[in-house]
């Protein structure tokens, strides 16, 4: 009886005094985008299948979030009153956001708005994953990352597609060496954004994540609803991404090695993006480094000069340079 009565009284000492389980506090960026519903469910509820992300909570929120682009912005009021059902508060400022938290979500739907609001967050020292995509075009891309050297603060980007099971067993060598693969999903392209850049990021996420870096040279096909981008990698690999616009609203693709042809996922498996994202907050580790993000955003905007200049080749160097000595230039403003 008296062991009960102890246990009881240090039970009580202990919720008193905050030694339970420390509460890792995540601040979310943008309530414009599905994503920061699904994400704040997952770290929230944590019956069931979101058990396993630990002592990670969203426990505030700035919403915004676009201000120019409708299918984003109306979105905010719902998304906002939906996250205040898990306990997350609404906070009027990313300044009066970074002072409740460890971590950052920065789920703006609007690329172009990342720089702006990722270096508030860089210098109040703060790890933080950006969703894609990381910027609306290469240039902002690379500043974000040259700002991330400067302030020592680690971030990363990606899109879910790139974890699915089938795409990380082909990514982890079970079937060899990869000499080549082809990549499909939908492009909804929004006219602020770089050609793929708003939604055709996805498959080329996964494209990367099973060719890896090294593309050298894009070349792009383009009619009406249907575009193909094809690069060649070092060691004689090509890849390609078919971007679709009349076809079925799906994802997937075929991998190429001296054992065969086999299929990339489809699914969008956001928790196994998520398991990421703490994994990356409990480490500092990035889980996709600078340097395949900015090679992606290059592969993109390659495809897209390709297209202008009538589907000809164009040297991966020769647009990353470019966008290199923009970046130089935004960044005097920061």
């Amino acid at each position: 009886m008296k062991t009960k009565s102890l246990f009881l009284t240090l039970l009580a000492l202990v919720v008193a005094t905050g030694l339970t389980a420390k509460v890792k506090k995540i601040g979310m960026i943008g309530l414009d985008t599905s994503h920061s519903i699904a994400f704040v469910k997952s770290f929230n509820d944590k019956s069931g299948p979101h058990a396993g992300l630990g002592e990670y909570r969203v426990v505030a929120a700035y919403p915004h979030g676009s201000y120019t682009i409708p299918s984003s912005y109306e979105r905010i009021p719902a998304y906002t009153d939906s996250v205040k059902k898990y306990g997350v508060e609404i906070v009027g400022s990313i300044d009066d956001l970074l002072k409740q938290v460890d971590y950052v979500l920065l789920e703006t739907n609007d690329g172009n708005m990342h720089l702006e609001q990722a270096a508030q967050v860089m210098k109040a020292g703060k790890p933080m994953f950006i969703d894609k995509p990381i910027a609306g075009h290469l240039n902002e891309a690379i500043a974000i990352f040259e700002l991330s050297k400067k302030y020592n603060v680690p971030l990363f980007s990606s899109s879910s597609l790139r974890y699915t099971a089938a795409t990380q067993e082909i990514h982890n060598g079970k079937y060899g060496e990869v000499i080549g693969a082809d990549s499909y999903g939908p492009d909804n392209s929004e006219p602020s954004h770089g050609d793929f850049t708003w939604y055709g990021i996805h498959a080329v996420e996964a494209l990367y994540a099973v060719m890896g870096t090294g593309c050298k040279e894009v070349s792009c096909a383009s009619v009406l609803g249907t575009e193909v981008a094809t690069g060649i990698w070092e060691g004689d690999r090509i890849g390609t991404f078919r971007a679709n616009v009349k076809a079925k609203y799906v994802f997937g693709g075929t991998v190429f090695t001296k054992e065969g042809a086999f299929q990339m996922g489809s699914e969008i498996p956001y928790e196994a993006l998520l398991q990421r994202i703490i994994g990356f907050f409990d480490t500092g580790v990035v889980p996709v480094t600078p340097q395949e993000t900015i090679e992606i955003f290059t592969f993109m905007e390659a495809a897209s000069v390709s297209k202008a200049r009538g589907g000809v080749p164009v040297m991966m160097s020769e647009v990353y340079e470019k966008a290199s000595r923009e970046a130089q230039e935004i960044l005097k403003k920061y």
